[in-house]
């Protein structure tokens, strides 16, 4: 080259014409020093993480790409991680996840919506009246809990309004662990059934879980509402999900959801989500649909010897369809 300048390479070649001044690279760095926290809340594209005792707000690094972090994930941080308001932090890594809450927005809908990451324990919130008891949502629940590898419970709220023993009688069959309360009565059993553990509440709107969180954690000043005398619905009062210590564990409330989809659970895999039927299943021939009237299907057989409550089958093959895109899916 004239005039004594150095050889440029194909690679000086390629960057001069990215208009860059440094070859790109694909190795990220290790960020060996970063300290590792938990994701408490989601709130526009700022996480509130809990480090060292400290809670941190945080942005995501651009070297993440698009994936999602949600409530509940372990994150690895670096900057300032002192926790004085208006500093900012950034996740660096999502730590390796033990489970993964998740649902859509019906049964036919691809896209995975994640609920909470790491969590043990699900509690089904549901009411026994205003709004009236959803045995079919909590069907739905115990299905995404098992795809999910969550321990359910059922919780059962307004107990002062109704009794539990027509709801629990449906569940008998299973190995179900269940706790009744109303707004007055004592909480410790259910307390205690959270202790040490990552317990994530689902509900729909109004059936009182952030009434349940508020009477547990005091401080956490869940936002309340009520449920519409007309459509027997209740508001989303709480908008987001968030994680609260308890004790040694953690409560985790979501906002309520008026639809539980499965899309994203392989038909067998919703199955398996009703142990109760699973005797009579294993009579059903190869690629049994299970439907009604389906050929040869053994879930006909023992409703018709009156060995299956017809509620169960009947929540099971609504299950199915929907998910087949056969009828509109249905929460309550």
């Amino acid at each position: 080259m004239r005039g004594g300048g150095r050889h440029l390479d194909e690679d000086d070649i390629r960057v001069r014409a990215r208009g860059g001044s440094r070859p790109r690279t694909r190795v990220r760095p290790k960020h060996e020093n970063a300290r590792v926290g938990m994701v408490l809340t989601v709130d526009r594209g700022r996480y509130r993480c809990l480090v060292d005792g400290r809670q941190v707000t945080a942005m995501k690094a651009r070297e993440l790409g698009r994936g999602r972090i949600v409530v509940g994930d372990r994150v690895a941080l670096v900057g300032d991680l002192s926790g004085v308001p208006d500093t900012l932090a950034r996740i660096v890594r999502v730590e390796e996840r033990s489970s993964v809450l998740r649902r859509t927005a019906d049964d036919t809908d691809p896209v995975e919506r994640v609920i909470v990451a790491n969590a043990d324990l699900l509690v089904i919130v549901c009411a026994l009246a205003d709004p009236e008891p959803q045995p079919r949502f909590i069907d739905r629940c115990l299905v995404a809990a098992y795809d999910a590898g969550l321990e359910p419970l059922l919780c059962l709220t307004k107990a002062d309004l109704a009794g539990p023993e027509e709801l629990l009688a449906g569940y008998a069959a299973l190995d179900l662990r269940a706790v009744v309360t109303d707004h007055r009565g004592d909480l410790t059993e259910l307390r205690g059934l959270l202790e040490g553990r990552a317990g994530v509440l689902v509900g729909s709107s109004g059936v009182g879980k952030s009434t349940l969180v508020n009477r547990i954690v005091p401080e956490a000043e869940r936002a309340v509402g009520r449920v519409n005398p007309v459509t027997g619905r209740g508001r989303h009062t709480s908008t987001s999900a968030v994680a609260l210590p308890l004790d040694d564990g953690w409560i985790i409330d979501t906002p309520g959801v008026r639809s539980f989809g499965l899309a994203h659970i392989a038909p067998d895999d919703v199955v398996a989500g009703f142990p109760d039927l699973e005797e009579a299943v294993e009579e059903c021939p190869p690629g049994c649909p299970h439907g009604e009237g389906a050929d040869g299907c053994a879930l006909d057989a023992w409703l018709d010897a009156g060995r299956l409550g017809p509620a169960r089958v009947g929540s099971l093959r609504r299950l199915l369809a929907s998910r087949a895109g056969e009828e509109e899916a249905v929460t309550g």
